[in-house]
């Protein structure tokens, strides 16, 4: 983790036990501020002057004073007092759904319960409900989100979230009356991780009959556990998460080799899917309320008051029409939203009423969308950029992948095909070098007869389709920072992907330097996969991004991202300094099967978070201009 990860985590843990203290709410939000500040920053905390970390949105003089005080220690005084305050288990209690931290205070005040243990006491002997604002049914809610954790509920990678959400989509999106349905929430923000699923479905109008049909249709599709509520217009059930196909289990190659597959779930595994039906009206303040972020939210809520209006799930009123409208009771066809309320049945139109610029999902995240300064200092015109973003469409090539010669399933040519058929006008053939034999890499006599069958394979296709097929390694980089082949053979490659596979946790130095390396030679075109990370089973190497940046922007290297949904490498904050640097990017699927080109949605995602704009993508180049490109190495 690094020093702005540790010090951002410090940070929430401290709001979180100010919070059970029973502090001012005004110091608890400073904290949970300035954590959110730092995690966004693209810049090392401890390269940061004082005068620059001031000038961060969220971080005021004492604040810097603590920032100075862990980067000196390790720690912060402040710190270790709250944490000989307030017991561990609480914190865990946090953690817990339908557990807010005045319940959890109450609990531990009152009850003297410090832990779940204590938790599951109290609710056993009938103490929990007694509680204010408790009682019988948030009992049960709060037994029924233990048992959902117990049952293996967490975060899931983007990918698989993705592929639950399409199920239930295709459910809903069937039922009579029905306009529209979508995914909100942290998936359509494309987030590398997602802990429950918020579909939004529309209607022309709402009518209780319709939605329960609506509702009745999703929780009875197959893979329901469990129910845990069906109200007029909502249901939240949870839904069993079924294991990669054997095309997802192929990759990441090394994973295979040290540990099982980092995504291998059993049919145990859950997550919590929310089902809600609403009015054609209301459909775009919906999808945006529940797309989130809290904090983006937050200030368009504030946007919206600063005009005289209420922005909510249901909409955006006049401040005069909106609390009649409540009092009235739920949407339904006899009553749809007043005259004169806003039409919010696209978010665009919700954006331009405030006179904001419309901001894509994957920007929501309250860092600098809103068109405060960036972090690290470089001014970015905000509305271009987000219209700029790139897109699954601007991609035309791919520059990573693996044939039936190492440890792909596609031949040469069915690799290249299948790349034409997607509308690439190239692709790079780019094996395992000798280092990783788990992935059948190459020796260089193999990698010599390799090259010559690509070099066939792209002659009959650049005749025949005008395909380029190109002759590269995805090539190791050894614990020492050289690389895996001799340079008089790198040489011959059209292509050199250099990649992390092995001595993935290297201190962090360590790491670093093991990187400059493969970047500064003068052979390598792209670092893929630059960290190594597996998403919620490795770390990987945490190397000093910012020197990596540096040497990548002087040496006109690309770093990619790597788009299968375990890796997400680069990960989005690293997008953004590598943006914010001038640094090129590769978006590449890694293909192994013909299914992984399908994940270029997901690297596509990594970057937007990051906002990646197209320019800044050598994929998104034409042929010549890419061709050229590469031949500057050799």
């Amino acid at each position: 983790m690094s020093a702005n990860a540790r010090f951002a985590s410090m940070l929430h843990e401290m709001a979180s036990m100010l919070e059970l203290l029973g502090e001012q709410g005004f110091r608890v939000a400073a904290y949970s501020k300035a954590a959110r500040a730092i995690e966004g920053l693209t810049s090392d905390l401890s390269t940061m002057q004082p005068a620059q970390l001031l000038a961060v949105d969220g971080v005021g003089e004492k604040m810097a004073q603590r920032a100075a005080e862990y980067l000196a220690t390790g720690t912060m005084k402040d710190y270790a007092q709250l944490k000989a305050k307030v017991p561990e288990g609480l914190l865990q209690c946090l953690g817990v759904p339908g557990l807010g931290p005045k319940t959890v205070r109450a609990m531990w005040t009152t009850l003297g319960v410090t832990d779940i243990a204590g938790l599951k006491k109290a609710m056993d002997d009938g103490s929990l409900a007694n509680l204010p604002r408790m009682g019988e049914k948030a009992v049960q809610k709060i037994r029924d989100a233990l048992a959902t954790i117990e049952q293996g509920q967490g975060r899931l990678p983007l990918g698989l979230a993705v592929a639950i959400a399409e199920r239930v989509l295709a459910v809903v999106r069937a039922q009579p009356g029905v306009i529209r349905a979508e995914a909100a929430g942290s998936l359509r923000r494309g987030k590398e991780t997602v802990g429950d699923l918020d579909i939004i479905a529309c209607v022309e109008k709402l009518d209780a009959g319709l939605a329960q049909a609506v509702m009745r249709a999703a929780t009875s599709m197959p893979g329901v556990q469990r129910v845990l509520v069906q109200g007029e217009f909502k249901a939240s059930m949870l839904l069993s998460v079924e294991p990669p196909s054997p095309a997802e289990q192929a990759a990441p190659e090394e994973a295979k080799a040290a540990e099982p597959h980092p995504h291998q779930q059993t049919s145990t595994k859950v997550l919590q899917v929310d089902v809600r039906v609403v009015p054609r009206v209301s459909f775009g303040a919906t999808l945006q309320y529940f797309t989130g972020s809290k904090e983006h939210n937050v200030r368009l809520r504030a946007l919206a008051q600063t005009k005289g209006l209420t922005l909510n799930e249901w909409g955006l009123f006049l401040d005069s029409t909106w609390k009649p409208f409540h009092e009235a009771g739920p949407v339904s066809a006899s009553r749809p939203l007043p005259d004169g309320v806003v039409d919010a049945s696209e978010e665009g139109a919700i954006y331009a009423h405030l006179g904001a610029p419309f901001v894509p999902p994957e920007m929501r995240e309250d860092r600098g969308e809103f068109g405060s300064a960036a972090t690290s200092g470089v001014a970015l015109d905000v509305a271009h950029t987000a219209r700029a973003l790139v897109r699954v469409e601007d991609i035309r090539s791919e520059l990573h992948s693996h044939t039936t010669a190492s440890d792909g399933v596609l031949s040469i040519e069915q690799l290249a095909r299948a790349a034409h058929a997607r509308g690439f006008h190239t692709i790079a053939v780019t094996d395992h070098s000798q280092s990783s034999t788990i992935a059948r890499g190459l020796k260089p006599d193999r990698l010599r007869t390799h090259m010559q069958a690509v070099r066939e394979v792209h002659a009959k296709l650049h005749a025949e389709l005008g395909m380029t097929v190109l002759a590269g390694s995805e090539v190791d980089i050894l614990a020492d920072g050289n690389l895996d082949y001799s340079d008089e053979l790198l040489q011959q490659l059209d292509v050199v992907v250099a990649s992390p596979h092995a001595s993935l946790k290297q201190d962090a130095a360590t790491a670093t330097k093991r990187l400059l390396r493969a970047i500064e030679h003068p052979l390598v075109h792209i670092i893929g996969h630059p960290t190594g990370r597996i998403i919620n089973q490795r770390a990987g190497l945490e190397p000093a991004m910012h020197e990596l940046l540096a040497a990548a922007k002087q040496h006109n290297v690309a770093l990619e991202v790597n788009s299968h949904w375990s890796r997400l490498d680069l990960r989005d904050l690293h997008v953004r300094m590598a943006c914010e640097a001038g640094v090129l990017l590769a978006i590449d699927c890694d293909v192994h099967h013909p299914d992984d080109f399908a994940n270029l949605r997901f690297g596509i995602a990594t970057a937007r978070r990051g906002w990646a704009t197209k320019d800044m993508v050598i994929n998104t180049w034409d042929g010549p201009t890419l061709h050229a490109w590469l031949r500057r190495k050799r």
